[in-house]
């Protein structure tokens, strides 16, 4: 005896809602649909595959994957379920610090910046390459001594859409010690983060201003830049470029992609294997084009002796491992030669996009 969608959601755990889901990603299809209603019915004996994908849910295992665990058998199963999870206690503990790093950042982002212990500095380098397929380089790459900044051109225009948001943050003045790479004692932090805001309002307008025919031809851009105030990093970030942070030995992505694939691999559609080579993967969900830039990021960092910081567009990241991408960041002393390695590293698997990169280490002052 079949039992309708109801009945068999109460029974397994799961609503309406999840099944439905779960039919249309080919997991859990029902016994039977009716051809008039549309009305899903199940068989009693599904219940053991869909406590299964309850289980696996519970875990956090992306739908994709739950889909090719349910498929194997038990012993295969049981071994990717311990493989999944020896991944999962791995990425956790990688991303351990990068937690403890922003409790902190968000717990005092309205307390008055001063400055603490050595004077500190940084060393910096940035670098942009039209890749080997396109014709025109639409990325913009830049670092100073107190502005990092990377940004990746879209549409027609997109090359002075890039250059335009960066050059409305190359503007910025909030106060005399922040020209040099110092800080004045007494600016707020939320007054920084502010000010950095309108700048990003600027970049947006200037973007707007561009023009361009048609939805397809306006011209945009992807933004991701570090403000350095003398011990801190005020981070601004919108689109699908990153920003990583080489600490201790360990390599933090302190960037999220606005993206449709990051958006389905959050929510458990896809793995991020499969974000990887997905059809729409360059698809942005925000951007600099102007429209809302309020949907940028905007945190604050402590900066520490001995971190690395590398700002990329995803011509980078798209082509290049994140182990070689680390690799790199730790072996390569010299800010200039690491931004030409790992451009390098872009064009030797094939170069496919313009790539820019901008490395800075943090260094106590002379």
């Amino acid at each position: 005896m079949l039992l309708t969608i109801g009945e068999f959601g109460h029974a397994s755990g799961l609503s309406p809602k999840a099944l439905r889901l779960y039919d249309e990603l080919g997991l859990l299809p029902p016994a039977r649909v009716d051809p008039l209603t549309g009305y899903r019915f199940y068989d009693p004996a599904q219940l053991e595959r869909a406590g299964l994908v309850a289980w696996l849910r519970r875990l956090g295992m992306p739908l994709a994957r739950i889909r090719v665990v349910c498929d194997l058998a038990p012993a295969a199963a049981a071994e990717a379920v311990a493989a999944f999870w020896a991944q999962v206690e791995s990425d956790t503990d990688a991303r351990r610090d990068l937690a403890t790093f922003l409790v902190d950042h968000l717990s005092r982002k309205d307390t008055v910046m001063e400055r603490t212990g050595a004077a500190l500095a940084i060393r910096y380098a940035a670098l942009t390459d039209t890749g080997l397929i396109r014709e025109s380089n639409q990325d913009a790459a830049y670092a100073d001594a107190r502005l990092l900044a990377v940004a990746d051109g879209f549409g027609t225009g997109g090359a002075p859409a890039s250059a335009a948001a960066i050059d409305a943050l190359k503007r910025l003045d909030l106060a005399d010690g922040t020209r040099t790479g110092t800080t004045s004692p007494g600016v707020p932090a939320g007054g920084l983060l502010n000010a950095l805001e309108n700048a990003v309002q600027e970049a947006n307008e200037a973007v707007r201003g561009l023009g361009g025919d048609g939805a397809s031809q306006r011209p945009g851009t992807t933004l991701t830049a570090m403000l350095w105030t003398g011990s801190q990093l005020a981070l601004v970030h919108i689109g699908d470029s990153r920003a990583y942070l080489l600490r201790g030995g360990e390599l933090l992505r302190i960037t999220h992609d606005h993206t449709l694939v990051q958006s389905m691999v959050d929510e458990g559609r896809i793995s991020p294997g499969e974000a990887a080579s997905h059809p729409q993967r360059t698809l942005l969900l925000r951007a600099l084009d102007g429209g809302d830039a309020s949907a940028a990021d905007l945190r604050l960092h402590d900066a520490l002796p001995g971190d690395r910081y590398l700002l990329c567009s995803d011509g980078l990241t798209a082509v290049v491992p994140g182990p070689d991408i680390h690799q790199v960041l730790a072996s390569v002393t010299d800010p200039e030669q690491a931004v030409r390695e790992l451009i390098a590293l872009a064009n030797a698997g094939g170069g496919p996009d313009n790539v820019s990169c901008a490395v800075a280490d943090v260094v106590e002052a002379a």
